[in-house]
């Protein structure tokens, strides 16, 4: 079987099958009101296929239905001549990930949005028993570096649903743009969506390019993101990075940042890559503004999780700032760590009393983890283990792994290098939870996510190429009981992926071929460039 994610269990496949056809009907039985949907729009128009309802007499049908005996997100899929094929769930999103399954059994032409005149809906006789090893299986996507437009992030949920994830971590704000709109602060966008041109490349480059950047999403553009992603089970985890990596809210509203310290009002929103020194002021002022942001982004994103980032925030200005000072002497503070954890506390109470959660990143441990924050860690393993030891939930997403941003070889023709190489077999190789976890202390990871940081992928071509295949392999890592990393069977994965690469191509992926670049992927040479414009690291990457 070529299947990607490879699932638990396979009977068959067997020599009778099944052939859908103009007559085949579809049974959709109570809650699988997506899945029906789903197929429809996607079998339907790659098939040229009605699939009209009917009852559940009818012997040529597909049938979905919930079966309680099942664990949430698991389902069984079967395929009988005499009957046709059922998928049974056990929850509605099970169902759903039988329905890919399905798809993935059909060949390469189920993932075309028309038909071909060649293309047959047959599947032979087979019992398929499948069920998920996370709960969290993610993809971030950074659309503060480079807007990504509505119609690609909706693209991308597709890619995920195709792949069996379930949560899109949307990483709506930062130092180079803010872009979600916020009414009762409408120049987070009119300015923070904006900058006046791009640093080309990695910092310490001397290109720019001079064009101006920008774009958000309207409050309707993000409540049809959300209903598009709940269509297909996926959550989508909203990301409002706070204390750091917020100068573009400082550039709307200057009155956010450190105001004793620098003059907040010649700031404007930052066009270069890094860690910014210009930090949220920890005032009541802040405090309520964030409020408000919040207040409005819990009405249009339904998930129980909201990351507030909380990475990357250097404490120079606190340091300077008398204002700053005197907050850590009020709230008896023992210095700028705590006051961090100050921050990120407070909206962890008020997250809480609004029946959501609050997750960031690792940095959040520093000064004591707020009580129910869950981390998502990314500098390593070791941030995870503390937290998860500690009791606290966890994602596990560590740079030195699954940062889709690093690059897949070290070849000279690799577009803008970044990172280490991070090849198809290491990410398969990735293991979610390290062996030094407690057996209490690995319940508490929720997950794993792949991470997807835009400062060099300036367009959708250029993600494709980052994430793909890569996001195949960690697919399976997420979904699969696979063993141990050594022991893990690459040439099995290779040779399912040739089939894959198929369905990619029918979906429009510009993947990185197995070969290397094609020309038009290559890495440029900008005239004038003066050493290297990239950011490669060379090397195993440490595991810590």
């Amino acid at each position: 079987m070529d299947l990607i994610p490879a699932p638990s269990n396979i009977e068959g496949p067997y020599r009778c099958g099944f052939v859908m056809d103009a007559r085949t009907s579809l049974t959709a039985g109570p809650g699988t009101e997506r899945t029906e949907r789903w197929l429809r729009s996607a079998l339907g128009a790659a098939f040229g296929l009605p699939l009209p309802p009917a009852p559940q007499a009818t012997r040529n049908r597909l049938t979905l239905r919930i079966d309680n005996s099942l664990r949430p997100e698991a389902y069984r899929l079967t395929v009988a001549s005499t009957v046709g094929a059922e998928i049974a769930g056990g929850d509605a999103a099970g169902v759903f990930w039988g329905a890919q399954t399905l798809r993935q059994l059909l060949g390469a032409e189920a993932f075309r949005q028309a038909p071909l005149a060649t293309a047959t809906a047959a599947l032979p006789d087979q019992v398929i028993e499948d069920s998920p090893r996370f709960p969290w299986r993610g993809l971030l996507l950074d659309v503060s570096r480079h807007f990504m437009p509505k119609a690609d992030v909706l693209r991308y949920l597709d890619l995920l649903a195709a792949h069996k994830l379930n949560v899109f971590h949307f990483h709506l704000t930062d130092d180079q743009g803010w872009r979600v709109e916020i009414k009762r602060h409408p120049r987070l966008t009119e300015v923070g969506a904006w900058r006046a041109r791009t640093k080309y490349g990695h910092r310490a480059s001397e290109l720019w390019d001079e064009r101006p950047h920008g774009g958000y999403y309207t409050q309707d553009d993000i409540r049809e993101i959300v209903a598009y992603a709940a269509e297909r089970h996926i959550t989508v985890v909203p990301e409002i990075d706070i204390p750091g990596h917020s100068q573009a809210a400082i550039a709307a509203y200057p009155e956010l940042g450190n105001t004793d310290v620098i003059d907040t009002t010649s700031l404007s929103v930052w066009d270069n890559w890094g860690v910014n020194p210009n930090v949220l002021a920890p005032t009541d002022n802040t405090l309520r503004f964030y409020e408000g942001v919040f207040e409005e982004l819990l009405d249009l994103f339904p998930s129980t999780f909201v990351h507030v980032g909380g990475d990357e925030c250097p404490k120079d200005q606190w340091k300077a700032s008398s204002a700053a000072q005197a907050r850590i002497v009020e709230l008896g503070l023992k210095g700028e760590d705590e006051l961090q954890s100050w921050f990120i506390r407070h909206f962890d109470t008020w997250l809480a009393e609004r029946g959501r959660r609050l997750i960031g990143w690792d940095e959040i441990l520093q000064g004591g983890l707020a009580p129910g924050a869950a981390v998502s860690s990314w500098r390593g393993y070791a941030g995870g283990i503390a937290a998860a030891e500690a009791g606290h939930d966890v994602v596990m997403c560590p740079e030195q792994h699954v940062y889709l941003d690093h690059r897949q070889h070290g070849g000279p023709d690799e577009p803008m290098p970044i990172g280490y190489v991070r090849t198809l077999e290491d990410v398969y190789r990735f293991e979610p939870v390290p062996p030094a976890l407690s057996p209490e202390a690995a319940a508490h990871v929720l997950g794993t996510q792949a991470n997807v940081w835009t400062e060099v992928m300036q367009d959708r071509s250029r993600v494709d190429y980052q994430v793909f295949p890569r996001l195949a392999a960690f697919a399976e890592v997420a979904w699969s009981a696979l063993p141990a990393p050594a022991e893990r069977d690459f040439a099995d994965f290779e040779r399912r992926m040739t089939v894959h690469y198929k369905r990619l191509d029918a979906l429009g992926v510009d993947y990185r071929p197995p070969g290397g670049p094609l020309p038009w992927q290559k890495r440029p040479a900008p005239k004038g460039m003066k050493g290297s414009i990239g950011r490669p690291i060379e090397g195993a990457p440490p595991n810590v």
